[in-house]
């Protein structure tokens, strides 16, 4: 790697991301190098620390996009809501979704009033008899295991299980333009105080010997909607601690991230916040790429 300068009429020196710094930045990201090691490897090799973040988030942003358009059969390679045009509101079969937040890297929308307070009531009494001790895939045998890492109770609705479950799924399927077939059935998951989920990543890693058999069912996971049935008095935020992002769980929100490939570039490491006071509620749609059965 090496550093390409020019001179202004001020005698400032210009430094120019050349093409070969761009493959050295792709090839590092996915050798599975995180991003603030990259930049210090590049400000220790002369590059101005403003130029190596700006060089890096450009590169990312450009290859991501790459891959997406080389999905066979076009379209998009992930789900995605419609909001490039700046939409503020997405109105869903009569229902307004706003648009709070929007981030590129990673691939992150913050939604309001996805659910009304009804669907968080619901959601929440038809979920409470079959709560149990919440479990986490375990990619080594393809199974799935109660973890220290996770200390909530949850349950799974099947798939369209009752007519509040369907309507919601639908909405979903709609708001991210992902077929109703490719979606898990929904989690619920109650954490009570000093319950947490430390940050993880919701793809399957292909390196472990159990995930073929977990793909066998819809393949990889592409992305993920958590939704906020209730506000709870204090803490339980959801943190992406690669990208420095807190979202606070507000009753009736939602926080959406895709993945386009298993891999640490998409930085969309996160986790739950320990709760502090009160309980909270989530539900999750998780999202693959072919249909679930």
């Amino acid at each position: 790697m090496s550093t390409t300068t020019q001179t202004t009429s001020t005698t400032t020196p210009v430094q120019q991301v050349t093409p070969e710094l761009r493959r050295w930045i792709i090839a590092q990201a996915e050798a599975g190098c995180l991003p603030e090691d990259v930049v210090k490897a590049m400000v220790a090799s002369g590059w101005h620390e403003d130029v190596a973040l700006d060089a890096m988030e450009h590169t990312l942003r450009g290859h991501l996009a790459s891959l997406r358009e080389a999905v066979p059969g076009g379209g998009s390679s992930v789900p995605a809501p419609q909001i490039d045009d700046g939409a503020n509101v997405i109105v869903v079969d009569g229902h307004p979704v706003k648009v709070v937040m929007s981030l590129r890297l990673p691939r992150v929308v913050i939604f309001a009033d996805l659910l009304t307070a009804q669907e968080c009531d619901g959601l929440m009494a038809q979920a409470t008899p079959r709560l149990v001790r919440s479990e986490t895939v375990d990619t080594a045998t393809g199974g799935s295991e109660v973890h220290a890492a996770r200390t909530s109770d949850g349950m799974f609705f099947e798939r369209g299980e009752t007519p509040l479950i369907d309507r919601i799924e639908r909405r979903i399927a709609t708001l991210l333009n992902w077929p109703l077939d490719r979606g898990e059935g929904l989690q619920i998951l109650r954490y009570r105080p000093g319950a947490q989920y430390k940050p993880h990543n919701d793809y399957f890693d292909p390196e472990q010997p159990g995930t073929p058999k977990i793909v066998e069912r819809g393949g990889q996971r592409v992305g993920t909607l958590v939704m906020y049935l209730n506000t709870p008095q204090q803490g339980g935020a959801t943190v992406f601690p690669d990208a420095g992002l807190e979202v606070a769980p507000v009753r009736g929100s939602a926080v959406f991230f895709s993945y386009d490939r298993p891999h640490a570039i998409t930085k969309t490491l996160h986790g739950g916040a320990p709760v502090l006071a009160g309980e909270k509620w989530v539900a999750t749609k998780w999202l693959r790429q072919g249909v679930f059965v």
